[in-house]
């Protein structure tokens, strides 16, 4: 259940309307302590932090530690942010800099033509 933020008065808080609630499951696979892997994992945690606040559950896989979930999940290339929830999947690549592009994969901005 998602639940709206009120006002003292028990109206809807202002600040709350009209944003998006949704909860959003991400995974970031990286290829161990890299310098590119190390920037992805800061731009994403920074990008969640600042635009998805308590609504977010990052998991961040290592391949080498896990090399079985490269096949399951459909890597070719790291880092490569997968977002799983909300729908539709959407697969991020690259170290994950150019803020605008990664709202817009993680739909949280309107696509322009």
């Amino acid at each position: 259940m998602v639940r709206k933020s009120r006002s003292a008065k028990g109206r809807p808080d202002p600040a709350g309307a009209g944003r998006d609630l949704k909860r959003y499951s991400l995974a970031l696979y990286v290829s161990g302590a890299t310098v590119r892997s190390l920037r992805a994992i800061a731009n994403v945690r920074a990008l969640c932090e600042e635009h998805l606040k308590g609504r977010y559950d990052l998991e961040v896989v290592d391949i080498y530690r896990r090399p079985d979930l490269l096949s399951r999940d459909q890597i070719v290339a790291v880092p490569t942010l997968i977002k799983k929830l909300p729908v539709p999947l959407r697969f991020l690549v690259g170290d994950l800099s150019n803020t605008e592009q990664v709202l817009r994969g993680l739909d949280l901005v309107a696509h322009t033509s």
